[in-house]
């Protein structure tokens, strides 16, 4: 096995095998030790599914630069305790099909110590519960979708808020700032789009509300029209996407062409950076809900720390929230690795996490407990402004672009 660089990542089923000191090589057939699957006299082996072609590509590949930058920064250091970190990526193309037999491959054919770094609701719930019957943990997924936060799902390790958060933060603010009655939904047709449209008629009861129209597509296409023509005939005061960047992006593009132009709220899924460059002209005054700290904050000890991860990658690396998501889930592994007494194990690794709770990764802490997975419950809403940037607000009322 080799590794592919990003420009030819085009090989269906290819793995890619990253071992980051001096250089990148492929991940060695060598026995592990008894102590546990992953395991070896000088390294620590873990595996990642995720989109690397396909119409989420851009967040596979940046979930992934994270991770990279994460493991580069502690294996230029020395690694964990002498061992070094080596990350296997499998391409799922953002299908669960693949997803789970990328999984099948990583766990048991190749015995990866842990799977990280999963990208989208469908893949992750088709990996997660393998991963989780077999005692592997199944560390930050990008998803906020609550079935990978079941209480009973002790090696599924969630770090970002969940999807009900954030759809708890769009209504609360479509509410009190913009006194929004009529509010529509666009989803995609899957378990990522389900859980978001249960989770926004959660919040919207709370408010004596319901939706108006609700709009869906197909995954891994961009076809909107149908939807956006169902929607513009309840005339939105709103719109919520719960979807991918590219169709949400053609949805508000279409939709402004045709003169509708109610307020468009969108979930942190689109990723921030790229769903504003497939805007495009149309970006402005688009909300985003955020689960991670903006990757430009350098106030933060994290976002200093991940800005220079990120250059010792390539001098050409630009700040991004998925990426920085990548590079979290990359640090609390560590973090936890690094607390085990004694040999490293997957029990040992999820009894660490539980028994030490909350870990301080420079500015933004990650607290776990009994039958709570989930790190974080931050969520705050941005709004992407005319050059591109994007720029956290209190009120939407006041957000302009």
């Amino acid at each position: 096995m080799r590794f592919v660089p990003k420009a030819a990542a085009t090989v269906r089923g290819t793995v890619l095998g990253a071992v980051l000191g001096l250089g990148i090589i492929a991940a060695s057939a060598a026995p592990a030790l008894a102590a546990a699957s992953g395991v070896y006299a000088d390294r620590i082996v873990v595996g990642q599914s995720a989109a690397l072609n396909g119409s989420v590509a851009e967040l596979g590949m940046a979930m992934r630069e994270g991770l990279l930058a994460a493991f580069k920064e502690a294996n230029d250091a020395g690694g964990v305790k002498g061992r070094k970190i080596e990350l296997m990526t499998k391409d799922d193309e953002y299908r669960a099909d693949r997803a789970l037999a990328n999984a099948e491959e990583l766990i048991l054919t190749e015995g990866v110590f842990a799977m990280i770094g999963s990208v989208g609701t469908a893949p992750s719930m088709s990996a997660m519960q393998l991963a989780n019957d077999m005692g592997i943990p199944f560390i930050g997924a990008f998803t906020g979708a609550p079935a990978l936060r079941q209480p009973e799902l002790d090696y599924v390790i969630n770090i970002r808020a969940s999807y009900d958060q954030e759809a708890e933060l769009w209504i609360e603010r479509l509410t009190a700032d913009l006194q929004a009655k009529r509010i529509a939904i666009l989803y995609q047709d899957d378990a990522f789009g389900i859980s978001g449209v249960r989770a926004v008629k959660k919040a919207l009861e709370k408010h004596g509300l319901t939706l108006v129209a609700e709009g869906s597509y197909y995954r891994n296409t961009t076809a909107v029209k149908t939807a956006l023509l169902t929607i513009r005939k309840a005339n939105p005061e709103a719109v919520l996407i719960v979807g991918a960047y590219r169709p949400a992006a053609e949805f508000i593009k279409l939709s402004r062409s045709l003169g509708m132009d109610p307020r468009f709220l969108t979930t942190s899924f689109v990723g921030g950076e790229v769903f504003s460059q497939a805007l495009a002209a149309q970006r402005t005054g688009v909300a985003v809900t955020q689960v991670m700290p903006l990757p430009q904050d350098e106030s933060l000890p994290l976002v200093q720390q991940y800005q220079a991860a990120m250059m010792a990658v390539s001098d050409k690396a630009r700040p991004d929230t998925v990426s920085l998501e990548g590079y979290v889930a990359g640090r609390l592994f560590l973090e936890v690795l690094r607390k085990i007494e004694g040999e490293p194990t997957q029990r040992a690794f999820v009894d660490t996490l539980y028994k030490v709770g909350s870990f301080d990764l420079g500015g933004f802490t990650l607290t776990f407990g009994k039958g709570d997975n989930q790190g974080s419950d931050t969520v705050t809403l941005t709004v992407i402004q005319d050059d591109g940037t994007v720029k956290k607000v209190e009120s939407l009322a006041a957000a302009g672009g």
